[in-house]
């Protein structure tokens, strides 16, 4: 899933226009929970530009110790929000009692939620392909190291060359097992992770279906109930209009008899 198709999301309206929807009504605690929860997506979605950015530097020149911190602690941050914020999501998903205004804040925010952990699945298979390459590309140096060939040399001059440097080898190889040991340990981590979020995103699924969550057809739903009322609008200034036309004319027809009392009087008393 794309960052375009989440930055359409959010040029949404999250909700009707009060005046638009009939059945609004104040739910304080829906409003607080829907925009904390959107504050964090957004939050997140920076999580996963700056993530991507570092991740890209994995097994360039520009790859230390310090970038792979940093691949570390955004993951860690990221993966945490995303649980966070899935439960609030679920939790939004099973609010009671929603009116046409709260379910469009339900499916906006379900599709963006879907949309970024999505984004952040690819992120980090990305991730876990370079781990898995600088894995390998450790444990290939240090099996080479421990091969090395000799060629030329006396089984004496052999055993004092390696006795020589033998010590800053071993060194480098306990270096590298170290590395190795890492990266596997990252890898394992993020191999979880996915499945974690994976199931996560299959809750966060189930339960809109569960409440029957058609999301496809809520806008429509919307349209429908925004149209109805300014169709109503329309219907209900119409029948003011025949209201006060009636009035007139019977004013009107007041006016026309009360003239003809008063000249049947005065008929009358002149006669």
């Amino acid at each position: 899933m794309s960052f375009d198709r989440l930055n359409s999301l959010e040029a949404q309206p999250t909700t009707m226009r009060r005046s638009e929807d009939p059945h609004y009504r104040d739910d304080p605690d829906f409003d607080r929970l829907t925009e904390s929860l959107s504050n964090q997506l957004f939050t997140l979605t920076s999580n996963i530009t700056r993530l991507s950015d570092q991740i890209a530097l994995l097994g360039t020149k520009r790859d230390t110790e310090r970038v792979r911190e940093r691949v570390h602690n955004l993951l860690e941050e990221t993966r945490s929000g995303f649980k966070h914020v899935g439960e609030g999501i679920k939790k939004v998903q099973m609010w009671e009692d929603v009116n046409p205004s709260q379910k469009w804040t339900q499916q906006k925010l379900s599709s963006e939620f879907k949309a970024t952990l999505e984004e952040f699945q690819t992120v980090q298979r990305r991730a876990l392909e370079k781990q898995r390459a600088s894995a390998v590309a450790a444990r290939t140096a240090v099996e080479e190291g421990e091969h090395a060939p000799a060629d030329g040399t006396s089984h004496e001059q052999q055993q004092l060359l390696e006795e020589q440097p033998r010590l800053a080898n071993q060194d480098e190889v306990d270096f590298q097992e170290a590395l190795i040991i890492e990266r596997e340990a990252e890898i394992r981590n993020i191999e979880q992770s996915v499945g974690e979020l994976n199931e996560l995103f299959r809750d966060v699924a189930h339960i809109v279906h569960e409440q029957g969550g058609q999301l496809d057809i809520i806008s429509e739903n919307v349209e429908r109930v925004t149209t109805d009322t300014r169709g109503a609008n329309v219907e209900l200034r119409s029948a003011s209009r025949y209201q006060k036309n009636a009035r007139n004319k019977a004013c009107c027809l007041l006016l026309i008899l009360a003239v003809i009392l008063v000249i049947i009087v005065l008929a009358v008393t002149l006669g």
